[in-house]
């Protein structure tokens, strides 16, 4: 027989449907909120009111502009997921600890790699449109 979760740790597994939904849309806000203290995931937003329009102006079809366009909001996914490893291991301990220093080393190596797909997405597209 299998116990229910216990309320006081976490509510939102004892939550069904449209509640549970409901509910994991606030949180899912309040992680945005908590990520727009944070000065790179300000810059990158900021940075995406510019180029989210700007997809489709680039965009030659339905499938570039998509992929313009998801291209910024990965780099912002993956600021996201890079900041949240960070304050895992803050959590832990301000010591200096080597599979801490690992962690956010490859969660900013992670967030390089998709500002690289990012911006050589935006180079070949705008090669593409003045260029070629």
């Amino acid at each position: 027989m299998s116990a229910l979760p216990d309320p006081a740790v976490n509510p939102q597994k004892a939550r069904k449907g449209l509640e549970r939904v409901f509910h994991a849309t606030l949180i899912s806000v309040q992680g945005l909120r908590a990520g727009w203290s944070e000065p790179a995931f300000r810059q990158e937003a900021l940075i995406s009111i510019v180029l989210l329009p700007a997809s489709f102006w680039l965009g030659r079809s339905w499938v570039e502009t998509a992929l313009l366009a998801c291209s910024v909001v990965l780099v912002m996914i993956v600021e996201l997921l890079n900041t949240a490893v960070e304050a895992a291991i803050d959590r832990i301990g301000p010591e200096w600890h080597d599979l801490s220093k690992r962690a956010k080393d490859m969660g900013s190596a992670a967030v390089l790699l998709s500002l690289l797909i990012c911006g050589g997405i935006w180079a070949a597209a705008l090669w593409q449109r003045f260029v070629g």
